[in-house]
C-alpha cells in the first residue's frame, strides 16, 4: 500500500489538506497543478468514470486556489480583470468568467463567487492568477486587498451527489441553485458549498475555509456517503472532453481568445466598464477569429489513454490545427477529442486525418459536446 511520504518532488510542491485522506482512500498517483499535489489515480479511470455518472465521486480540487478580492473598490477591481459583464452579478452569485491579457489572450478560465458586497474569491484553473491580480492592483489607484486565504475545495459530483448533501447538510440544502453558493457549518467546520464543478454532472464544489480540518471532513463526507455509492475519485477527463469543459494549457492558453472558443457570450464589449483585453477583444470580434475550436470523432482502435501531446490535424498534405484533448469515451463508443484548427476548416461534417500515437487515423468534424449539449444534468 503506498503511504503520503511515498510521493514527493521536495518541499516546493505543495499538499492539500487532503492529501494523506487521499492516499489512505487509494490514490496512486499525483500531477502538479497550481504548484500542488492533485490526485490523478484511483485506478481505472473508466471505472472513475462509470463511478461519477452512476452514483458519485468525491475528488479533492484543493488545487484550484482562490484568490481572494476584498477592499471598497473590490467590485470594480474584479470587473476590470474580467471581459464578461459582473454588473448584476448578486451577492452569493457564481459565474464562469475568461480573465484576459491587453492582447485579448485568456489567462485562466476560473469560477467567480461572490461572497459579499466587496468580498470575491476567484477559484483558478491552472496559472498564477494571484501575481497577476496583485501586480494590476498596484498601478491601479484601487482600494482592494488581493490575498490566497485558506481555502481548499472538494467536489462532490455525480447524480447521488443531492442527496448525500441532504444527508450532511439537511433539506434545505436542496433550494441551492445551479451556480449559487451558500455560507454553511457542519459541527464547527466552516464552509461555503457551491452549486458548481468540473463533470457536466450534477455537483457540488465544497470549500473548506480551515485547512486544519481536512482529514475530518473528508472522512464525513465518505462515511455519509458510501451507502449512497460514494467512491473517492478524481476528476474525469472523459466526462470533461464529452461536456466540452476545457483544461487550461491544453484546450486554451494565453494564446488562445473567447473567440476562437466559440465563447463569445463571455465577451461584453458594450459595457461601459473598462477591462484588460477590450481594445483587442473587439479588434478580433471584428476581424473574426482566424482559428475555432471543434469537436472531433478519430476512427481506428480505442485510445487507451488521453493525449500527452497535441496531435497534429492534417487535411490535403498541409496541417490544419492539432487535436488538444482526447480520450475514448465507454458511453459513447468512440474516441472524442477537442481540437483547434483554422476557421476555414471547422465544418461540421468534414473528414480530415489525425497523427496520433499510433499513426494516422481518418477523423469527422462533429459539434461539441459530445453528450448533453443543453447541460440539463448539471443544472436540474
Amino acid at each position: 500500500m503506498m503511504q503520503a511520504d511515498d510521493f514527493g518532488f521536495g518541499t516546493q510542491i505543495r499538499k492539500s489538506p487532503y492529501f494523506d485522506a487521499t492516499v489512505r482512500w487509494g490514490a496512486q498517483g499525483f500531477s502538479v497543478y497550481n504548484h500542488m499535489y492533485i490526485p490523478r489515480d484511483f485506478g481505472d479511470p473508466e471505472q472513475n468514470f462509470w463511478n461519477l455518472v452512476n452514483a458519485a465521486i468525491l475528488c479533492d480540487v484543493a488545487v484550484e486556489r482562490q484568490v481572494e478580492i476584498t477592499g471598497p473598490d473590490a467590485a470594480k477591481f474584479t470587473q476590470m480583470l474580467t471581459c464578461r459583464d459582473l454588473s448584476k452579478m448578486a451577492v452569493g452569485q457564481c459565474k464562469y468568467i475568461l480573465i484576459t491579457n491587453a492582447d485579448g489572450g485568456i489567462l485562466n478560465d476560473p469560477i467567480l463567487l461572490r461572497l459579499a458586497e466587496n468580498h470575491f474569491w476567484i477559484s483558478l484553473a491552472d496559472s498564477d492568477i494571484l501575481l497577476w491580480a496583485q501586480g494590476l492592483a498596484v498601478n491601479s489607484g484601487l482600494d482592494v486587498t488581493i490575498t490566497e486565504p485558506d481555502v481548499s475545495p472538494l467536489q462532490l459530483q455525480g447524480p447521488k451527489s443531492g442527496e448525500i448533501m441532504q444527508e450532511l447538510f439537511g433539506e434545505s440544502i436542496m433550494d441551492l441553485r445551479y451556480y449559487w453558493l451558500r455560507e454553511v457549518d457542519l459541527d464547527g467546520i466552516p464552509l461555503i458549498i457551491s452549486r458548481t464543478g468540473w463533470s457536466s454532472e450534477l455537483g457540488y464544489e465544497i470549500y473548506l475555509r480551515d485547512g486544519s480540518q481536512g482529514d475530518a471532513l473528508w472522512e464525513r463526507i465518505m462515511a455519509v456517503g458510501m451507502p449512497f455509492g460514494l467512491k473517492p475519485g478524481h476528476t474525469s477527463s472523459i466526462r470533461r472532453i464529452e461536456g466540452g469543459m476545457l483544461s487550461y494549457h491544453a484546450d486554451a492558453d494565453i494564446n488562445t481568445n473567447p473567440y476562437e472558443l466559440g465563447l463569445d457570450r463571455l465577451v461584453n464589449l458594450d459595457m461601459e466598464a473598462d477591462f484588460i483585453g477590450k481594445a483587442a477583444l473587439r479588434r478580433i470580434q471584428a476581424q473574426g477569429a482566424s482559428r475555432k475550436q471543434i469537436g472531433l470523432i478519430i476512427d481506428g482502435p480505442r485510445l487507451t489513454g488521453p493525449n500527452t501531446t497535441f496531435w497534429p490535424i492534417n487535411l490535403g498534405g498541409e496541417t490544419i490545427g492539432k487535436v488538444t484533448s482526447a480520450v475514448y469515451s465507454p458511453r459513447l463508443g468512440a474516441n472524442i477529442a477537442l481540437a483547434m484548427v483554422s476557421a476555414e476548416h471547422a465544418n461540421i461534417g468534414a473528414e480530415v486525418e489525425v497523427v496520433t500515437n499510433s499513426g494516422p487515423s481518418r477523423a469527422t468534424v462533429v459539434e461539441r459536446p459530445f453528450y448533453d449539449p443543453k447541460k440539463k444534468i448539471a443544472a436540474a
